[in-house]
């Protein structure tokens, strides 16, 4: 599994005419979660650790905030990086999509390894990284576990963006373009000074690769939730126009089940690095 990181095309507008003329130069390069998204993910995930080990992480927040991007600008110099960073269940049948084994090996033996990389590899992504910030952990190379860390967030993050879940990531199967972009970018940086972001304490997982794919089931589970609630933000307007009328019907029908996922992500992010501070035998961490 040739597996990478880093960027976004930066596709962040709001008219469909714009939007579709972006889309056909860079047809599989849309993203939900913005820039913002991933950094406020990071910034909570930091309060939800123990105190064993928030010291090390606060300690690099502005390291964490500036390569947790790091992903994003990969896809923008190398686009084959685009397969890291979502898992398009709706390609392996019906919810629960049992069709899809969770061990990589056996997916690649009953699917071959060029649909797996066309359909996403995020799961198996976060399982990688898991590991390789244990590692980090375990042989003290703190730089290493610094952007390891930051990375791992960025992909367990796009984990709890619905989008990340299905082939309809831009909208563009149900007449709804830009949907993500509205949803996962621009919602937030238009109201999350109003977020009640709430995430729970960080806890041990047991399974990373395994846990990574039941985020994402549980992603996917919202999706039909927010293309109903954009629908009708779009229709009650009747100019047909995302103005801020439009959005502000949105985010009062979707910004429950945002602000729960990148809450559920800010807890997961925080978990996975405690995780993997615990599977490295609880090592001293530099400040």
């Amino acid at each position: 599994m040739a597996l990478g990181f880093r960027t976004d095309v930066g596709l962040r507008v709001a008219a469909p005419v714009v939007f579709l003329t972006a889309l056909a130069v860079f047809p599989n390069q849309a993203g939900a979660w913005g820039r913002n998204a991933h950094k406020l993910v990071v910034n909570q995930a930091i309060d939800t650790l123990p105190q064993d080990i928030r010291g090390f992480f606060e300690s690099y927040r502005g390291v964490l905030l500036q390569h947790v991007l790091d992903p994003l600008d990969a896809v923008a110099k190398t686009p084959a990086e685009k397969r890291n960073d979502h898992l398009y269940l709706d390609k392996y049948g019906r919810f629960p999509f049992d069709a899809l084994p969770r061990s990589y090996k056996a997916a690649v033996d009953k699917f071959g390894k060029s649909k797996l990389q066309a359909n996403g590899v995020l799961p198996w992504e976060i399982g990688v990284y898991s590991q390789r910030l244990t590692e980090d952990m375990k042989t003290g190379r703190w730089d290493e576990a610094k952007l390891d860390a930051a990375i791992l967030a960025n992909y367990v993050a796009d984990a709890h963006d619905p989008f990340s879940t299905t082939e309809n990531f831009d909208g563009k199967l149900t007449a709804q373009a830009g949907v993500n972009e509205r949803f996962g970018a621009t919602l937030i940086d238009r109201y999350s000074s109003f977020f009640p972001m709430r995430p729970n304490d960080a806890a041990f997982i047991n399974d990373p690769t395994d846990h990574a794919f039941e985020v994402c089931l549980g992603s996917h589970s919202w999706l039909e939730t927010i293309l109903v609630a954009d629908r009708n933000a779009y229709i009650a307007g009747k100019s047909y126009s995302y103005n801020d009328e439009y959005y502000d019907r949105f985010y009062n029908q979707a910004a429950a089940i945002l602000i729960r996922q990148l809450s559920e992500a800010s807890t997961d992010v925080g978990s996975y690095w405690m995780t993997a501070w615990i599977n490295a035998g609880r090592p001293q961490l530099p400040h």
